[in-house]
């Protein structure tokens, strides 16, 4: 009795902080809905816009629950996108472009950001947004990294740069895969493994054919899976910070598979069954971008706008250096496999 007194304590406390976050989600999809841009990136202004409702008060605590445990959420349910039929369908050629991809484009990024002063764990944040699935990508990654008082402040700069050159990448890369004369599985595949997010590499494979867009969408999908592998090296790297000399003895260290990852392996294994009906897989896509959604809102309240004003021109080169070079990397990948 006591223990369904203290949750429903902590409920009534998370509860204002939530609806806030929750309000800025369902705007946010208001406006990219009609005015086309990243839902992401409007939930981050508008979130950094009501950023007073994170400081001491009846929202604080629903935010951060909702910047933290809804994030969580919103990944694992990532699973019902995936099922194992469809990267069989690819064939090897695809999912060895999207694999080889992912790893070069991590590594490079990580040992860029050393060489431009940041910490390793900046360029894993920015590549596997870049490599994986963008903002998303992000949020995951973020979830599984080690406590860092920047933490926060990379987090909402990545996702507002993989927003931004997605969009930019909906528009010119589909005009650059007919520059380059490639039939629709080709322009597919370059589209599938080379836009950040989900939804922009639908809106662009669409744009040029039916074929286009489904060869695209299987790529993207495909690149999603990835983001399991790449928690795990993650958690791993928090697993290695957390053995520190002043650490106390027997004290909890973090799994080296998230909870939530393991929930998004398990829904993809049950979505692979056949047994999952489509209204169930819509319902959980569409249940974890809202919390996606909510997440990045609650995220953006914790943000002061002006930490974001002096990062200066580095952030900004990288994650424009690892768009380019994924582009590049899956051409050269493609003709290597013709």
């Amino acid at each position: 009795m006591n223990g369904l007194a203290l949750l429903g304590t902590r409920g009534r406390g998370f509860f204002p902080g939530v609806m806030a976050c929750g309000v800025v989600a369902a705007a946010a999809t208001f406006l990219s809905e009609h005015y086309g841009a990243p839902v992401m990136l409007f939930a981050l202004l508008l979130g950094m816009a009501m950023n007073f409702l994170s400081a001491e008060g009846a929202c604080a605590a629903g935010i951060g629950f909702t910047a933290r445990e809804l994030l969580r959420v919103g990944v694992a349910l990532l699973g019902l996108r995936i099922t194992i039929a469809q990267v069989q369908q690819l064939g090897w050629p695809p999912v060895l472009i999207v694999v080889v991809s992912v790893i070069v484009t991590i590594s490079l990024s990580m040992l860029a950001a050393r060489l431009l002063g940041f910490q390793a764990i900046f360029g894993l944040l920015t590549g596997g947004a870049t490599a994986i699935c963008g903002a998303s990508a992000a949020l995951a990654l973020s979830a599984a990294l080690p406590a860092h008082e920047q933490k926060e402040r990379a987090t909402l700069f990545t996702v507002i740069g993989v927003s931004a050159l997605s969009t930019l990448a909906m528009i010119a890369y589909p005009m650059l895969a007919r520059a380059l004369g490639l039939d629709a599985s080709a322009a597919g595949v370059f589209l599938g493994g080379t836009i950040h997010d989900v939804a922009q590499v639908v809106g662009a494979g669409y744009s040029l054919s039916r074929e286009t867009g489904d060869v695209a969408t299987l790529v993207k999908l495909l690149r999603v899976a990835m983001l399991l592998p790449v928690i795990v090296f993650a958690a791993a790297i928090t697993r290695a910070r957390d053995k520190q000399p002043g650490k106390q003895p027997g004290s909890q260290r973090p799994p080296l598979l998230p909870w939530f990852a393991v929930g998004f392996a398990l829904l993809v294994l049950v979505n692979s069954t056949g047994w999952v009906p489509k209204s169930v897989q819509n319902l959980g896509s569409e249940l974890s971008r809202w919390c996606l959604v909510a997440a990045i809102a609650g995220i953006g309240m914790k943000t002061q706008l002006k930490d974001l004003v002096t990062v200066g021109f580095k952030p900004v080169a990288l994650m424009l250096g690892e768009t380019v070079f994924l582009a590049a990397l899956v051409l050269g990948l493609m003709r290597l496999a013709a």
